[in-house]
């Protein structure tokens, strides 16, 4: 996986938007303004997603390139580094994940409006 098929997969998912909110280089996806995965323009290509805490664990126990999340909260969040250990499948699955996660912390309010674009 790189930039652009990270970039075309998230904004596939229902209500995704991008953004810059940061500064130039940090690409950030949401869904009704709520973050499920982020990553930078420069530098290493890597991914920041949600992950539910105990499933945060067993993934950076079995991929080398499952690392607590950078400059996020360690226990929610996962950095994904594409170093030869995560499939493009796995990769895709967890972006999944981690957008179920965003929607299911939505207000019953916006779930719906979500449901209904």
């Amino acid at each position: 996986m790189n930039i652009e098929e990270l970039r075309e997969y998230c904004l596939k998912k229902k209500g995704a938007e991008e953004s810059f909110p940061f500064d130039d280089t940090v690409l950030v996806f949401k869904v009704l303004g709520k973050i499920f995965a982020l990553t930078s323009t420069e530098g290493e290509f890597t991914v920041n997603l949600k992950c539910d805490p105990e499933k945060a664990i067993e993934l950076r126990e079995k991929y080398s390139g499952v690392k607590p999340g950078y400059h996020m909260n360690k226990k929610h969040w996962n950095t994904i580094y594409f170093d030869g250990s995560i499939s493009d499948l796995d990769a895709k699955k967890w972006i999944e994940d981690s957008y179920n996660l965003v929607e299911k912390s939505l207000t019953k309010t916006q779930q719906q409006h979500l449901k209904n674009l």
